[in-house]
Order: structure tokens, then sequence, then C-alpha cells
């Protein structure tokens, strides 16, 4: 059963700032057994200037909504309804050309896996200078010019001799730092990173995230950062977006969010992080395991772990709902999230 009609969050924000505006988004899988919902009525917006991060548990469906904002959704899936309105242009509508003229000029994303991301037989001044090549005309002397230029911003020592290496040739944070500025190269309006720091020790974590937020402010660009990291969401994004089974089930600024959760599953991940835990205590955890996509509850999707259950959770799925200024939560008891019985122990 598909989520109601949601609040439409796309006055958070100053409206000539939204750089990318994502409004009910919805995509289904096809497979042997059946038709899977993996992302049911998506909607947030991107602001310039500033980092949206969409959070939740591994297979909530943040990396398929990144996928199908980019265009990049395997053969089996679809959008099956939603907007993803870029500047002015639909992405969902438009036309396979008037996307490839898009990609990277104004919409780009940074994979996880920079080693498979990254194409092992061409050199990274090659790879680096194809956007440029493709959207710009310049020449292959002209272009790596340009890749030289990339690699001294985004942090690689002596670009002018690495220029001709290859990826392999580069450690893991220097592979996601050439992956970054490919992404850059152009100055988008709006950047996607999916889990960029994902197998960094943090130390280089820190770094990426440090080039990224320049990055942003240079280009005044809108970051989207899809990760499962609460620390990361903490130190880095403005707003977040919580994502669970597919939906949106609480976006507003994270400092809010984070400080007065108003949906249980928020609630359930702070209280999941061990602060203050002392030796030979319990660590808290949301007991249970997220729906199977092939039987997703027809109420509220997250009704089987949510300590506040009631009838009209099983009957009914809640919608967005402003539950304050630039605050919206998909729940029947919003107001009792706070007082509720902490999540259960492992």
């Amino acid at each position: 059963m598909s989520a109601p009609a949601a609040v439409h969050t796309s006055a958070v924000g100053d409206q000539a700032r939204i750089a990318l505006d994502v409004s009910g988004l919805t995509v289904d899988i096809r497979t042997p057994s059946g038709v899977l919902r993996a992302v049911d009525g998506v909607s947030f917006v991107a602001v310039r200037g500033e980092t949206l991060a969409l959070l939740g548990e591994s297979g909530c469906g943040k990396s398929m909504t990144a996928q199908a904002v980019v265009g990049l959704l395997e053969p089996i899936a679809d959008i099956t309804s939603g907007s993803v309105v870029l500047g002015e242009v639909d992405l969902v509508s438009a036309s396979a050309k008037t996307r490839r003229t898009l990609a990277a000029t104004e919409l780009a994303i940074v994979f996880q896996d920079a080693l498979t991301a990254l194409n092992p037989v061409y050199t990274v001044g090659t790879q680096l200078g194809e956007s440029f090549r493709i959207h710009r005309g310049l020449s292959a002397k002209e272009a790596k010019v340009e890749a030289i230029s990339l690699m001294r911003r985004v942090g690689i020592p002596e670009p002018e001799s690495r220029v001709d290496s290859y990826p392999h040739q580069f450690s893991g944070g220097m592979r996601q730092r050439l992956l970054i500025a490919m992404a850059v190269a152009l100055s988008p309006s709006v950047l996607l990173a999916d889990e960029p720091t994902t197998a960094l020790d943090v130390t280089v974590q820190a770094q990426i995230m440090t080039l990224l937020k320049g990055l942003r402010t240079e280009h005044d660009m809108a970051v989207v950062l899809i990760t499962h990291d609460l620390a990361l969401v903490s130190e880095e994004a403005d707003r977040v977006a919580v994502m669970y089974a597919g939906t949106v089930v609480e976006t507003g600024r994270v400092a809010e969010v984070f400080a007065d959760p108003r949906h249980p599953y928020t609630k359930g991940l702070l209280d999941s992080v061990p602060v203050g835990v002392t030796r030979g205590h319990d660590l808290k955890s949301i007991g249970g395991t997220p729906p199977d996509l092939k039987s997703v509850p027809t109420g509220c999707v997250y009704q089987d772990r949510c300590p506040l259950v009631s009838q009209i959770c099983i009957d009914t799925r809640p919608p967005l709902t402003a539950v304050g200024p630039d605050r919206f939560a998909a729940c029947h008891f919003s107001d009792d999230v706070a007082t509720m019985e902490e999540t259960s122990h492992a």
C-alpha cells in the first residue's frame, strides 16, 4: 500500500535557493516473485549551500532513491510516480538527451566504492578530463590541464606527475578524492554523496568531509549525503530526512530532530548510540528487523517494532505531517515520542 500524499516540504528554506525538489518519488523493482516497492512516495528538497542527509539502516531505500534521482536505476527498476525537479527541469519526464546534458553540469554523484567507480584501464587524467571534452569541447591536451588543476584542488599531491597514473596506484582516500574531483569538475548545482567515507579510516573520513564542505561553499552546491552514520550527520549535515522501509518518516533541521525526535524510529536510532555506557551493561537497540519489501505493512511501516503501536497504526499509513516549523513526521503519535518507553535491549 502506498503512503498517503505527504505534506510537501519544499517550503523549507528560501525557495530561490532550492536546487533539487523531489516529490512523491516511487520506485518499483520487478522480480521473479513479483513487483517490490523499494521507494515509496519519498519527498525532500536540497538547498544550495546546505547538506541534506538521507539517514537510515541498510536497505531502507537511500541509495535506490539516489540512483533514481540521477537516472542510474537498473533495467529491472522503474520510477512509477513522482517528480525530480532539478532547477526547472523534471528529470522523470525529461528526455535521455536532456538528462545527459545535465549530468555533471548540474547533477553529479559520488559513489562509495571508488575502486569500482573508476575505470581501471584508463589513467585518472583521462577520466577527469572526460567531462571537459564532452561538455566543453576541449582537446585532450586542454582537458589534461584541467584534470591537473582538479587534482590539485582536491588535495592530490604532485598532480603533474600523477595525472598519467591508474586508479590502483592511489590509496583509498586518494581515489575518493578523485571521484569527488570528477563529480565537481563542471560545478554542478547538486552533488549526491552515497556513503562517501565508507571503508576509510577516521582521519581520512574527516579529510573527505572537510573537502566536500569546502567544495560545497566554493561552488554554492546543494549536497545530499547518504549515510547510516549518526555522528557524521550530526557533524556535517544541516537538515536530515530519516528513511525507513522506502519512506521518509521524519525530516527537519538536524539539531532539532536529534534533540527532539518526533518519530519512534528516529528516537530508537538515537537511543542506540552508546553514550555513557559502562562495562557490563547491555547496549540499547531497536528490537526486531525492518519489514521484507514483499510484505510491507499496509498501515505504518514501523508498526512491528514500535512501542507506541495502536490499531490506527495497523489500519492507516500516517502521512508526513507538520510537527513544527520546517519539521515533519509520519507518526500518529508524534507528540508522545519524547515520553515513550526506551528501545529494547539487544
